[in-house]
């Protein structure tokens, strides 16, 4: 086999694995809700409706593993962790922000869209 052809077999894979991460529904979320800025967890839980406690652990570690974000620990009594966008992450969110933005701009157009599609004949 060609190993150019191996090669792109693969790299689709890779490619295919980082795009169904971060196009899930909460990943592009928590990276919205930190573009202000650090956040603890609970404000984070705020900001993302509908998210169980669960899901934001989970979606915050697998975030903080592809280095997206940055938890950091202070010291005290009780310990204060916040969670907080590295600039792969901020770049991450840049592009949300531009997807966001065309969605809101595009919205009323689909939701016609969809109306007629969904009112045509067999």
């Amino acid at each position: 086999m060609d190993m150019t052809v191996k090669s792109a077999g693969a790299d689709c894979r890779a490619v295919s694995e980082i795009l169904s991460r971060i196009g899930d529904k909460w990943t592009i979320q928590v990276v919205v809700a930190l573009r202000p800025g650090p956040h603890r967890f609970n404000e984070i839980k705020r900001r993302v409706g509908g998210i169980s406690q669960q899901m934001l652990t989970r979606t915050l570690k697998t975030l903080e593993r592809d280095g997206m974000i940055e938890r950091s620990v202070r010291h005290t009594t009780p310990p204060q962790v916040a969670y907080a966008l590295t600039p792969l992450g901020h770049s991450l969110s840049d592009t949300a922000k531009h997807l966001a933005d065309w969605a809101a701009a595009h919205r009323g157009a689909i939701a016609d869209n969809r109306v007629r599609y969904d009112n045509r004949k067999p």
